[in-house]
């Protein structure tokens, strides 16, 4: 009998193979850990939990947040969906995944949005970025600010598309909280997550979740990532009938493990969460920080400081020693304004006023300038005078049919003032002049219905001008005046201010 001997070459290849599969292996699995969050999309109620506060390598789940801010920069009238964008050498150099644009190409906003939601381009991304805040430092800053407004309280971010960089990191939990605010506060941008294909400009893109999309009942988005430190992520939706579950998952040792774990999680997300459950929509994040800063004529950028400039004390004659002041009520009443912003003229209303009240005459004596107590009303129906002498005061009485009351003690004084209109309801904008009535009317209409959100509930106003008639939105405070002109501008279409004293 013949015994083979094992070569000492072969003998050496066993060994290293041993040493890879007990070493490397584990180390690899150590550099991706496992994670999962699920929760009742309706609710936020967590349905179950596992490492999801630990921070991890996100990858592309990074560029939820990156057309987060695109669809809130279009919200804002920051940019549009057919801007055109300039691409950057930075953003046509970076790695694949990508759609391949090149350096000094221009492409209209809305392909980078569909190139970076299904086929996950870093380019793309890149590019969105650099489009809403000019630099991918700066628009990473926004990522941050925009984060923690939503209450990511784990993460931090480097980069628009997510690929491995010190220090960028997140968590199953914050991704999952990003993934319903894209559902909740876009939802008309959120049918992108489910398209298997989409027409990128420069080229057709299939979705990198297509697999899950596919197999999975009722999913609809939302998106995949994969670096080696990150392993496979996914975080995903779906719905079945009036319950909706959002998985998410880092770590997968490849797409079909990945895919099967977030499966198993959806299942056991639909069984615990109830049949029926109130819509709790989550909060939509503060934009109090985001400055509007306006390029000057010089090329610098300018800071916009609004002051106050009405009148918040006034000054008046008081009467001379001995003399009681005497009310006089009118017995015409003064005419109510029917339109914040045509009679915000408080001086045309005074004399408006003065026209439908009787004539009054009396003497007045010499005053002395002292200051008087603030007033809060813009017209007043009582009105302070000197004591009258009493064949005046006969006088007075038969010929204004007037009710004369003498008060126990002189009521405090009330002067009229011009209130501010920083916070009223005083602005409005102007969309344009035409040459019929029906044309500006026809306009107005298919404004509002556009921009409903920033329109509602302002007045409609066709204004006759001797060039044409003027198509005016009325009764809009100077905050809301201003976003609906900038959305309308990014729309291209035309649009100015009007002010209180338009």
């Amino acid at each position: 009998m013949r015994v083979r001997r094992v070569q000492p070459a072969r003998y050496g290849l066993f060994i290293l193979a041993a040493i890879w599969i007990l070493l490397i292996l584990p180390l690899s699995a150590m550099a991706a850990p496992y994670a999962a969050y699920v929760i009742d999309a309706r609710t936020g109620e967590v349905l179950h939990s596992r490492n999801a506060d630990t921070r991890l390598h996100p990858a592309s789940l990074t560029k939820m947040m990156t057309l987060y801010i695109a669809f809130e920069a279009i919200k804002r009238g920051e940019i549009s969906l057919d801007s055109k964008v300039k691409i950057t050498s930075h953003a046509a150099s970076e790695p694949p995944s990508k759609l391949g644009l090149k350096s000094g190409q221009t492409i209209a906003l809305r392909y980078l949005i569909r190139a970076a939601a299904v086929k996950s381009a870093n380019d793309a991304a890149t590019a969105i970025g650099e489009a809403i805040e000019g630099s991918e430092a700066k628009f990473a800053r926004r990522m941050n600010r925009t984060a923690k407004a939503l209450g990511m309280t784990n993460t931090t971010f480097k980069n628009a598309h997510g690929l491995t960089e010190s220090g960028h990191m997140s968590t199953a939990h914050d991704m999952t909280i990003m993934g319903r605010h894209l559902l909740y506060d876009h939802p008309e941008y959120y049918n992108l997550f489910s398209r298997i294909t989409a027409d990128a400009g420069v080229r057709k893109v299939s979705h990198t979740n297509r697999r899950f999309l596919s197999s999975y009942k009722g999913a609809d988005g939302i998106k995949t990532g994969y670096t080696r430190a990150a392993g496979f992520n996914l975080t995903a939706s779906a719905e079945r009938g009036n319950e909706r579950i959002i998985v998410t998952v880092f770590g997968g040792t490849s797409t079909s493990a990945r895919n099967a774990k977030v499966a198993e999680l959806m299942d056991l997300g639909f069984r615990r969460a109830p049949s029926s459950a109130p819509l709790k929509k989550p909060s939509k994040p503060a934009y109090a920080d985001v400055e509007d800063t306006p390029v000057a004529s010089d090329g610098a950028a300018g800071k916009v400081i609004r002051l106050v400039g009405a009148v918040t004390t006034s000054k008046r004659p008081t009467l001379r020693p001995g003399h009681q002041p005497q009310v006089v009520v009118a017995t015409a009443e003064v005419p109510q304004a029917t339109s914040p912003i045509l009679n915000s003229d408080i001086t045309a209303a005074l004399k408006e006023a003065q026209k439908t009240a009787p004539p009054v005459v009396a003497e007045a004596p010499a005053p002395t300038a002292e200051p008087a107590a603030e007033a809060e009303t813009l017209l007043a129906s009582v009105s302070v005078r000197p004591t009258l002498r009493p064949s005046a005061a006969a006088s007075l009485v038969e010929t204004a049919a007037v009710k004369q009351v003498t008060p126990k003690a002189p009521p405090a004084p009330e002067v009229i003032t011009r209130v501010s209109t920083s916070g009223g309801r005083h602005w409005g904008v102007n969309v344009g002049r035409y040459p019929s009535r029906y044309a500006a009317e026809k306009v107005l209409l298919k404004t509002a219905l556009s921009e409903i959100s920033t329109l509602d509930g302002s007045l409609r106003k066709v204004v006759r001008r001797p060039q044409g008639f003027d198509a005016n939105f009325l009764g809009m405070t100077r905050e809301t005046a201003d976003l609906a002109c900038r959305r309308l501008v990014a729309r291209n279409v035309n649009c100015f201010m009007i002010g209180p004293s338009s």
